[in-house]
C-alpha cells in the first residue's frame, strides 16, 4: 500500500473466511463501529467473510444493535471467545442458541491472553477461576452442547494449583485511537480508556495477522510527540476515518474532556440519589469504605457507592477504580460505565488486571444475583440471558474484602424507608437466596478457605460468609426475621446474635460518615483475646502526622495493657497505615518504649512493602527486630 489510510470497506475487504478477529472496546466505551459496519454491510451484500471467530473481552456493544452486536449474522460467526456478553445480546443469543461455538473466560485472563500472544506463549496460567465456572472440573467456560473443545487445564506449577488456559491465534485485529499519523502510528488522547489496544496490536501483528484502527483525524508523519503514540506505526497495518456517529466516546457520550482527562468536573454537581431501597444498600455498602483504600465498584448497583461516597464527602480519602484502567475519580454509570471523570491515572487494562490479580485491591463491590447457602455467586448466566463473567472473577477472588449487593429480592419489590426504619411494602417475585444456583462466578468454598471477609448487603439485613456457611449478621430496624427474611430464601442462614443496621442508613440526610471513618476512636482499635494473651491493634487507615499523634496512640495501648495487668503477645494490622516523617522516629521510640514494658513479642503486617521497609528501618536503628510481614497469617505464624 502507498498509504495505510484506507477507506473502511477497503480495510474489511482483508478479512478472509474462517479469519480470529479481536476485538477492542470495554462495553460501552472505545468500540470500533465503524469497522463493524462495514464488516456487516460486506457480508450482507457478499455473504463473506464467513465462519469467523471472535475474541472480545469486554463486551464491546450497547445491550441492543450497536458494536459486536451488528455482525451477529447466522453465517458470519462460527465461534467467540468473550469476557463479558450482556452488552453483546445477539452474539449472546446465538451462543444460547447453540448456533456458535462459544465460551466465557474472565476479562483479566483474556487481557493478560493478548500480552501472551505477543510473547509468543500457548496461553495464559493463573489461579483465577478456580472453583467458578470457568473450572474444568465444572464447565470448563463452555457455554453450550456445541462447544466441545477443552481450553481451560488445571496444572501444578510450583506447588500451587493453577489454571491454564489456551490462547488462541488471532488473524485480524479491530482497534480504536483518536488520532493517526500516515505511517500509521496512534495517539488516545480523546479517549476515555486505552483500553488493551498495544497488546492487541502486538498480539495479531506477531501472529502474523493485520492490525487495522479506526481513528478521529488524520495527521502527517512525523508530528506526533512520540510520548504522545500509543501504539507504534509498524503494527498498523490500516487506517480508517471513522464518522463522527461511529465514534462516539462512549454510548452515552458523544465527547466530554472530562472523560479523557482533559479537565475536571467540579463534583458538587453531580445529583444525590433518590431516596429508596438502592440507596439504602449503597449506604450499607459504603460503611465498609477504609481510608486509604483502594475500591473497585462493579455495575449496576455498585455504581450508588460512588455516588454515596461523594455525598459523604469521602472520595478524598481512598481511590475508587475500575478494571479496563481506570485509577481515581468518580466511575461513570449507565451509558458512561468504564469511564470516569477526575481520574487521577489511567492504565492498560491488562495492567489494572496485573494489579488486581496481585492483591492490590482493598475492597470490592459487586453485584448480588443469586446466592446459595456456602455463599457461592452466580452474575454469569440465568436461563436463556448469558451476561458472563466479564472481570467479575479476577476482582472477587483477589480483593481482600468482597461485598455483594443487591436487593433480598427482585421482581416488584417495594419499600419504605424513613425515620430510622424500613418497611417491606410489598414482596419481590424472585427470590435471591436460593437451594442452587445455576453457575458458580464466584465460590464461597473458596473464598471461605483462603480467610477473605465477604459480605452480602441488601436493604433488609447483612449476611457475612464463614467457613460453615452463610451468617446473618444485621438487620434493619423495623424489619422481622421470622416475617420479612426467612420465608423468601430457600435456605436457614447461621443465626446467632444478629446487630441492628445503623439508624442512620434509613433517613434522609447525610450520615456523617466522614466523622465516622476518620475518627475511629483509638481504643476501638485495641481488642483483646485473653484466651490468647493476645493484643490485636487495628491501625488499619490510621494516619499519623506529628510526634503527638505517636503519644496518643502510646497513651491508648497503654491504658489497655495496665488494664490487663500483665505483658501480652501483640499483633498490629497496618493495612493501609500512614506515618509522615514527622511522626517516624516518635513513633519508633513508641514501639520500643511498649517492648520494653508492656509485650512479650511482637509481629506486624502490612501489604505496602514502603511501609515495611521505611517503618521496619526506623524500628531496627532502636535495636529492634522490625517483624513487618505481609499478610496476617504470617504474622499470626510468628507470634
Amino acid at each position: 500500500m502507498k498509504s495505510k489510510i484506507v477507506s473502511a470497506a477497503d480495510a474489511v475487504a482483508l478479512i478472509h473466511d474462517g479469519d480470529t478477529l479481536v476485538c477492542s472496546g470495554f462495553g460501552m466505551v472505545g468500540v470500533p463501529d465503524e469497522l463493524l459496519v462495514a464488516l456487516e454491510a460486506r457480508f450482507l451484500e457478499s455473504a463473506a467473510p464467513r465462519a469467523l471467530h471472535l475474541l472480545f473481552g469486554g463486551g464491546p456493544g450497547d445491550g441492543k444493535d450497536q458494536g459486536l452486536n451488528r455482525i451477529a449474522h447466522e453465517g458470519l460467526i462460527a465461534s467467540a471467545i468473550g469476557g463479558h456478553w450482556g452488552l453483546v445480546p445477539k452474539v449472546g443469543a446465538m451462543a444460547m442458541a447453540n448456533q456458535i461455538a462459544a465460551y466465557n473466560l474472565p476479562l483479566g485472563v483474556i487481557s493478560h491472553m493478548y500480552r501472551d500472544i505477543a510473547a509468543g506463549l500457548p496461553g495464559n496460567v493463573s489461579a483465577v477461576g478456580l472453583g467458578t465456572f470457568v473450572d474444568p472440573r465444572l464447565q470448563g467456560g463452555k457455554i453450550n452442547a456445541r462447544t466441545t473443545e477443552e481450553i481451560v487445564e488445571v496444572i501444578t506449577l510450583g506447588g500451587r494449583e493453577l489454571l491454564f488456559y489456551k490462547a488462541p491465534q488471532p488473524n485480524v485485529a479491530f482497534i480504536r485511537a483518536s488520532i493517526a499519523d500516515t505511517d500509521g502510528n496512534l495517539s488516545v488522547e480523546r479517549e476515555a480508556l486505552s483500553q488493551d489496544v498495544l497488546a492487541i496490536a502486538m498480539a495479531v501483528k506477531n501472529a502474523g495477522g493485520i492490525v487495522i484502527a479506526q481513528v478521529e483525524y488524520v495527521t502527517e508523519a512525523g508530528s506526533m510527540l512520540p510520548r504522545r503514540v500509543k501504539v507504534p506505526g509498524i503494527l498498523v497495518d490500516c487506517v480508517v476515518v471513522a464518522r463522527p456517529q461511529y465514534h462516539m466516546q462512549t454510548y452515552g457520550t458523544a465527547y466530554h474532556p472530562s472523560l479523557s482527562g482533559e479537565m475536571r468536573v467540579p463534583l458538587d454537581a453531580l445529583p444525590a440519589m433518590a431516596f429508596d431501597e438502592r440507596k439504602v444498600i449503597a449506604r450499607r455498602a459504603a460503611f465498609e469504605l477504609m481510608p486509604n483504600a483502594v475500591v473497585n465498584l462493579g455495575i449496576g448497583m455498585p455504581e450508588g457507592v460512588a455516588a454515596i461516597a461523594n455525598e459523604e464527602r469521602l472520595l478524598r480519602y481512598m481511590t475508587l477504580t475500575a478494571e479496563p484502567g481506570l485509577v481515581g475519580g468518580v466511575p461513570g454509570s449507565g451509558m458512561n460505565f468504564g469511564s470516569a471523570m477526575n481520574a487521577t491515572a489511567q492504565l492498560d487494562m491488562n495492567q489494572q488486571f496485573d494489579f488486581y490479580d496481585g492483591g492490590g485491591l482493598d475492597l470490592a463491590v459487586l453485584g448480588l444475583a443469586e446466592c446459595d447457602a456456602r455463599g457461592n455467586i452466580n452474575v454469569s448466566r440465568f436461563g436463556p440471558r448469558l451476561a458472563g463473567a466479564g472481570g467479575f472473577i479476577n476482582i472477587t477472588q483477589n480483593s481482600r474484602t468482597v461485598l455483594f449487593i443487591g436487593t433480598f429480592t427482585a421482581g416488584g419489590l417495594e419499600v419504605q424507608v424513613g425515620e430510622g426504619q424500613l418497611k417491606i411494602i410489598k414482596e419481590g417475585k424472585h427470590r435471591k437466596f436460593v437451594e442452587t444456583i445455576e453457575q458458580v462466578t464466584f465460590s464461597g468454598e473458596y473464598a471461605a478457605r483462603e480467610g477473605k471477609r465477604v459480605l452480602y448487603v441488601t436493604e433488609r439485613c447483612v449476611l457475612t460468609l464463614t467457613p460453615e456457611g452463610l451468617e446473618l449478621t444485621e438487620v434493619a430496624p423495623g424489619v422481622d426475621i421470622e416475617r420479612d427474611i426467612l420465608p423468601y430464601m430457600a435456605f436457614k442462614p447461621i443465626i446467632r446474635n444478629p446487630i441492628p443496621m445503623d439508624a442512620r442508613i434509613f433517613r434522609d440526610a447525610v450520615m456523617g460518615l466522614q466523622d465516622t471513618l476518620l475518627s475511629i476512636s483509638l481504643l476501638d482499635r485495641i481488642a483483646y483475646q485473653p484466651e490468647r494473651n493476645l493484643l490485636f491493634l487495628n491501625f488499619q487507615g490510621l494516619k499519623l502526622v506529628s510526634p503527638k499523634d505517636a503519644q496518643d496512640v502510646q497513651a491508648a495501648v497503654e491504658r489497655k495493657c495496665l488494664e490487663i495487668g500483665h505483658k501480652v503477645k501483640v499483633i498490629v494490622n497496618y493495612d493501609g497505615f500512614e506515618i509522615l516523617e514527622p511522626a517516624m522516629d516518635a513513633y519508633a521510640e513508641v514501639v520500643k518504649y511498649m517492648m520494653e514494658h508492656y509485650y512479650l513479642n511482637r509481629t506486624s503486617y502490612s501489604t505496602s512493602a514502603f511501609l515495611r521497609n521505611k517503618l521496619g528501618a526506623a524500628i531496627s536503628e532502636r535495636g529492634l527486630a522490625p517483624h513487618i510481614y505481609e499478610t496476617q497469617a504470617e504474622a499470626e505464624a510468628v507470634i
